[in-house]
């Protein structure tokens, strides 16, 4: 039975104008050091400078896997709740998002799910070989894969935030649901490189 394995990863972190910093530098080069391992057969990434640079320095770690663009990949809403289901927590989180910019975000959220939320392609010989992909991308598109893979509802998507080169992975078989194999781990960072990316009050 082949299977699809995604490897999502958050860029690493950046300052204000979405640079990649020193610290999201070495938070990517232990990425790398850890899907070394791994016989990845793609990285892909968003078009966003921080990812992009976040793609090519882990590809550093990996020699001869292709690294390459997916507009799928980029930053964005996939889901402004309804007034019915919005948590009032959220509620200021939306505001000037217009019904033209929300079917937007969506439209994206359901390309992300068309391209990669799935069991491999068929290759040209007609054999289906397992493949194991990089995702470098943003915390919501991967909390929208993770939500599409759990058959939440689309709201669930808020609240699952993604650390700086955390790792989640989750794998794609043919007639079964999509296995959430981790979230959000951590364990190739040292201490003093976790939970970047999250507000400083939810730091453990």
């Amino acid at each position: 039975m082949a299977t699809r394995h995604l490897y999502l990863a958050r860029h690493g972190a950046a300052d204000a104008f979405g640079t990649l910093t020193d610290i999201g530098r070495r938070q990517v080069g232990l990425l790398g050091e850890r899907l070394a391992g791994v016989p990845v057969d793609a990285v892909w990434h968003s078009p966003l400078p921080r990812a992009v640079a976040s793609a090519h320095e882990l590809a550093r770690r990996l020699p001869d896997v292709p690294v390459t663009e997916a507009a799928e990949l980029i930053d964005h809403v996939p889901y402004v709740p309804g007034a019915a289901e919005m948590p009032p927590s959220w509620a200021g989180f939306f505001d000037g998002y217009d019904a033209a910019e929300a079917a937007s975000g969506q439209k994206q959220a359901e390309a992300l799910v068309a391209r990669f939320a799935k069991v491999p392609d068929t290759t040209a010989d007609g054999t289906r070989p397992d493949t194991r992909e990089v995702l470098v991308t943003h915390s919501y598109p991967i909390a929208w894969l993770v939500r599409h893979a759990l058959d939440a509802p689309p709201v669930r998507w808020l609240g699952l935030n993604s650390a700086n080169t955390a790792l989640t992975v989750i794998e794609y078989r043919d007639g079964l649901p999509p296995t959430i194999v981790m979230f959000n781990d951590m364990s190739h960072l040292p201490p003093d490189l976790r939970w970047t990316g999250f507000p400083v009050g939810t730091r453990p």
